[in-house]
């Protein structure tokens, strides 16, 4: 499942090594003010390769807001934020494409998507994609 709630609904899409992770969130009225600085705070603190015991894994997690926002207000429409993959290196993940991981999704992803996911990073199921639901919670806050 990739969608929850119902009065304030989110859908978060994308993959770990794909081009983008992101989310669609229907539901927040118009008139909020959002600007890109209000992320930033709840974003940082979740970045990975800063703590102790993250991924070493660097990204900027500027979002990018492309629909829902206008002049830096919500217009009551859906909102879609992106967050841009740039720190990949797909390729580490090729030696262990049969050999699920202890502690992460290999394995359900593999048998849910019969053999076709997306195994770079864990794909949909990687850490990554709380990038998109601190967003969320951005928002919800702010609501």
């Amino acid at each position: 499942m990739n969608s929850f709630g119902r009065l304030f609904r989110i859908s978060i899409f994308g993959e770990s090594h794909g081009e983008s992770v992101g989310i669609v969130i229907d539901g927040c009225p118009a008139g909020l003010s959002l600007v890109i600085e209000d992320f930033l705070p709840d974003l940082e603190r979740r970045k990975g390769g800063t703590q102790k015991g993250t991924t070493p894994r660097q990204e900027e997690d500027l979002p990018i807001f492309k629909s829902g926002i206008f002049k830096s207000k919500t217009t009551g429409a859906p909102i879609t934020i992106l967050f841009e993959n740039k720190n990949v290196r797909s390729n580490d993940y090729e030696k262990q494409r049969d050999v699920p991981r202890p502690g992460h999704a290999d394995f359900v992803a593999k048998a849910k998507a019969g053999g076709y996911e997306d195994y770079r990073g864990s794909g949909h199921f990687s850490g990554r994609l709380t990038v998109a639901l601190v967003a969320a919670g951005v928002i919800a806050k702010s609501y």
